[in-house]
């Protein structure tokens, strides 16, 4: 623009503050638009640290690209309002497509990193033009570094906002959509701003757009649940955003499943299947059993277990999600699941990350029980690590067992193994397994002393699977996936989870 600009509304130093206050609303939304395309990829694709990292590749690429492509923006002030525009339609939807591609087609990567690019090319353009737009009404007075410092101070509360306050209270799709109106909002105070420069067509794509995204926020609830009901095919009794994770609770013919982040926890038909093998081999074995820690299963399934023991005088369950927990213990039709376990008095509910707690923590444990997510990250990896459990064998007393779940032995075969080895880094080792119909065969490895004796208490009763027979036979793998020469998984090198996905990947991909 060749000609200063002028407005009927503000003078230029309000002018000045108006847009210097837009530059910090446009940075809250795209950082927004960007942890949601990051959270999505992840809960849809798996392993956030990779997906994490694409998506800034991505995003920061795309918006290099739009601020090279702003010099070719003419009217600044049209190209802004423009962009916002584009923001709040890609942007504010770009959540909605891709869990709908995903529910019905299952596919994930065109919608989102298109949208993605999209919206990073139109985020890119928002500073270069802002900055034209200030430098004209500013004349002198304007300084570019007054731009970038409202531009990274939206990225803070951007960053602040969204895992404590936007997730949890908005959910993915209506985030979006929010957000959305917000650039909407952008545009339109812009408009009315510079209401002498903009012609009649910005002035009515603006409004069309505004209306598509309101009706869409409005509506948000009852679309989510229907992609909901279309993902998971049961009837979902319970379904919740948190700050960790997707939390569904689904019925369907009496029986009553746990997904989190769409990955099947229990099935009320089989979870005897997993649960008793996972806790009572090692409680049987156990010369004391007075303090027992459960790391995960805020389900309460395994705590159920362990109180079938009679001498069991305090157990401490350490689950990262209180909702979880929470759900599992106050709701009355999914606390009697676990025969209201989690409101036995001797059962203490610690939410905390089981690292940090196990490392920072104090008292010792006659059994431990690690009822914890695959290690599909390497967020979970370290779950699984020499490191880890090197922290867990200090706060076991001296005769303390330990046991995890350790992944399928059938379709994630190294894997099994590799969490095996790294656990005979600290204990002897019994890997054995189960066969769950919702999982497939699945194992486990308990953690001995070494040079404990192997003994085995009479297991208690109400059990619906476990026998001693069936005890004798777990302990016995076929040559297919018998043991293996792998490495130990370490925090520096992580193994683990490139192996879990390999094995997966190879039967169902």
């Amino acid at each position: 623009m060749n000609h200063p600009l002028s407005t009927r509304t503000l003078s230029p130093r309000g002018t000045e503050l108006w847009l210097l206050g837009t530059t910090l609303v446009v940075a809250v939304a795209g950082l927004i638009y960007e942890l949601i395309a990051a959270t999505v990829s992840s809960y849809l694709l798996g392993d956030s640290i990779r997906q994490f990292s694409f998506v800034i590749g991505v995003f920061l690429s795309a918006m290099g690209v739009g601020a090279f492509l702003s010099r070719f923006v003419h009217d600044a002030v049209t190209g802004f309002v423009r962009a916002q525009i584009g923001l709040g339609l890609v942007g504010g939807f770009a959540a909605l497509m891709t869990f709908s591609s995903y529910a019905m087609a299952e596919a994930v990567a065109v919608p989102l990193y298109g949208s993605l690019i999209v919206v990073g090319a139109l985020s890119g353009m928002e500073i270069p033009l802002l900055a034209r737009i200030l430098k004209t009404i500013g004349a002198g007075r304007f300084r570019f570094e007054n731009v970038l410092s409202f531009d990274y101070l939206g990225s803070l509360l951007a960053s602040l906002a969204f895992p404590v306050l936007i997730v949890p209270n908005l959910g993915l799709i209506s985030a979006g959509l929010a957000f959305g109106l917000l650039n909407l909002a952008v545009a339109g105070g812009t408009l009315w701003v510079f209401r002498d420069h903009l012609g009649w067509g910005t002035r009515a794509a603006w409004g069309l757009a505004t209306a598509l995204v309101a009706a869409a926020l409005i509506w948000s609830g009852p679309m989510a649940s229907a992609l909901d009901a279309r993902l998971y095919e049961d009837e979902i009794i319970f379904n919740t955003r948190t700050e960790y994770q997707q939390v569904t609770v689904t019925r369907h013919r009496g029986q009553t499943r746990l997904m989190l982040d769409a990955s099947i926890q229990f099935d009320t038909l089989d979870e005897a299947r997993y649960h008793e093998p996972l806790v009572h081999p090692a409680m049987a074995q156990a010369a004391r059993r007075a303090d027992i820690l459960i790391l995960g299963g805020g389900d309460g399934m395994a705590t159920r277990e362990v109180l079938r023991w009679p001498d069991v005088e305090r157990i401490t369950l350490v689950d990262l999600d209180p909702a979880v927990t929470t759900l599992f213990r106050d709701r009355d039709s999914l606390a009697a699941l676990n025969d209201f376990a989690l409101r036995d008095p001797r059962v203490t509910i610690v939410n905390a990350d089981a690292f940090t707690y196990v490392r920072d923590g104090e008292g010792a444990f006659d059994v431990a029980i690690l009822d914890l997510p695959d290690p599909k990250n390497l967020s979970l990896s370290k779950l699984y690590t020499v490191e880890f459990y090197r922290l867990l064998k200090r706060r076991m007393s001296a005769q303390g067992i330990v046991v995890t779940q350790a992944g399928s032995p059938l379709f994630a075969t190294d894997a099994f193994w590799i969490t095996a080895t790294t656990v005979g880094t600290e204990w002897s080792t019994v890997p054995y397994q189960s066969y769950v119909p919702s999982f497939g065969l699945w194992g486990f490895v308990m953690g001995l002393p070494e040079g404990m004796r192997p003994r085995a208490d009479p297991l208690p009763d109400g059990l619906r699977y476990l026998t001693p027979g069936v005890w004798q036979a777990a302990q016995a793998f076929d040559a297919g996936i018998g043991p293996r020469d792998v490495p130990v998984n370490t925090l520096s090198t992580h193994p683990l989870p490139r192996a879990y996905e390999a094995g997966w990947k190879a039967w169902y991909e």
